[in-house]
C-alpha cells in the first residue's frame, strides 16, 4: 500500500504539511508506506500549452522534476493533496502542477481508479477553503481518481472536508489567531478520519 500526499504550500513544514502527515499517520501505523512531497522543493516549470499530450500521453517538457513527480502518483495506490488558501484558490505552485499532469488525462486517464483525498487551511474561518477544496476534489475526479470524504463512519457530520483555520475568537473587534493547526481540534479530528476512510476505501 503505497500512499503520496502532495502539499502546494510555499512554506514547506509548516500547517498545510502538518495536516498531511496526520492523514498519512493514520495509514503508516497500519503498515502502509507513505510518502510527503512538497512542491516548494522542486522544479516544475509552467506547462507551454505545445498540445503534444493531445496526441500521446506524454509532456514534451523534460529538464524538471515533473516527470519524478508523475511516476511517484502512477506507482501510488492513493494521492492525498493540500493547499493553503491563496486568494480563495490553490497556491500558484498547486496551478502550476495541476496543469502538468495534462498529459496524464487528455488521451488516457492514467489515474483512473485511484483513491484520492484533499485537505485545505486558510487564516480566517471562512477564507475560501471550501472554494479550494472543491477545485481539488474536481481535479482529482477529473483524473478517474475515486475521491474519499471525511466523514467519521456512525458519527454526525462535523463539517464538510478537511478543512483547518488559525481563527480563534474575537476579542475589542481584533481578531485572536491560534498559534497553529495543531490548536484546531476538529481539524486534527478530520485529518485522521480522512487517513482512516482512505485506508477503508483500500482495503475493500
Amino acid at each position: 500500500m503505497n500512499i503520496l500526499a502532495i502539499n502546494s504550500s510555499h512554506r514547506p513544514g509548516k500547517n498545510t504539511a502538518l495536516m498531511l502527515n496526520l492523514v498519512l499517520n493514520e495509514i503508516k501505523d497500519k503498515g502502509g508506506h507513505t510518502e510527503l512531497l512538497e512542491l516548494a522543493n522542486h522544479k516544475i516549470e509552467l506547462c507551454r500549452a505545445c498540445n503534444k499530450c493531445l496526441q500521446t500521453p506524454e509532456c514534451s517538457i523534460r529538464n524538471d522534476d515533473m516527470a519524478m513527480i508523475a511516476q511517484k502518483m502512477l506507482k501510488a495506490d492513493a494521492i492525498v493533496l493540500g493547499s493553503p488558501v491563496y486568494f480563495v484558490n490553490v497556491t500558484s505552485l498547486m496551478k502550476i502542477f495541476i496543469d502538468r499532469t495534462r498529459w496524464m488525462h487528455m488521451c488516457k486517464n492514467l489515474l483512473d481508479g485511484k483513491v484520492g483525498g484533499v485537505l485545505t487551511h486558510a487564516g480566517l474561518r471562512n477564507g475560501g477553503q471550501e472554494m479550494t477544496q472543491m477545485i481539488l476534489e474536481r481535479f482529482l475526479q477529473h483524473h478517474g481518481v475515486h475521491v474519499v470524504d471525511s466523514r467519521i463512519v456512525d458519527a454526525p457530520i462535523y463539517n464538510i472536508g478537511v478543512i483547518g483555520t488559525l481563527f480563534d475568537d474575537m476579542k475589542d473587534e481584533k481578531i485572536l489567531w491560534k498559534k497553529g493547526v495543531m490548536d484546531d481540534p476538529l481539524t486534527l479530528m478530520m485529518c485522521r478520519a480522512l487517513g482512516q476512510n482512505i485506508l477503508r476505501q483500500l482495503n475493500r
